[in-house]
């Protein structure tokens, strides 16, 4: 079974930081390569791609949005990924969320591209 569970999220001021971690059951990362994404989704707003990494090989892929403030990275033998931001903004605020597509997935930063999400964490960025 693929599990996901996000945490890490809270309330920070603008320019402040925050990592997220997405821990995944063995199996997400034992049986086979895959993408895990983190995405966020803003009231009112579609659900959008952030960062994903392909656990195979670490490479990694972020939006436009966030290049230059966060980072993914994964620790294989914790099952984890995390999410490093840094420089927050007001705008950063949403409920972020992890996921896990398959080995290979046309766009990483497509939602439409993953199976299995977790059930999110707040992250709240005042000015």
């Amino acid at each position: 079974q693929v599990q996901l569970v996000e945490s890490g999220g809270g309330s920070v001021q603008a320019g402040g930081s925050l990592r997220l971690s997405c821990a995944a059951s063995e199996y997400t990362y034992s049986y086979s390569s895959k993408y895990i994404g983190w995405f966020r989704q803003a009231p009112g707003k579609e659900r959008e791609g952030v960062a994903a990494i392909y656990t195979g090989n670490g490479i990694t892929y972020l939006a436009d949005s966030v290049k230059g403030r966060f980072t993914i990275s994964q620790d294989k033998a914790k099952n984890t990924v995390y999410l490093q931001m840094n420089i927050l903004k007001p705008e950063d605020t949403a409920m972020y969320y992890c996921a896990a597509g398959g080995s290979w997935v046309g766009y990483p930063l497509g939602r439409r591209e993953y199976t299995y999400w977790g059930q999110g964490t707040q992250v709240t960025v005042s000015s």
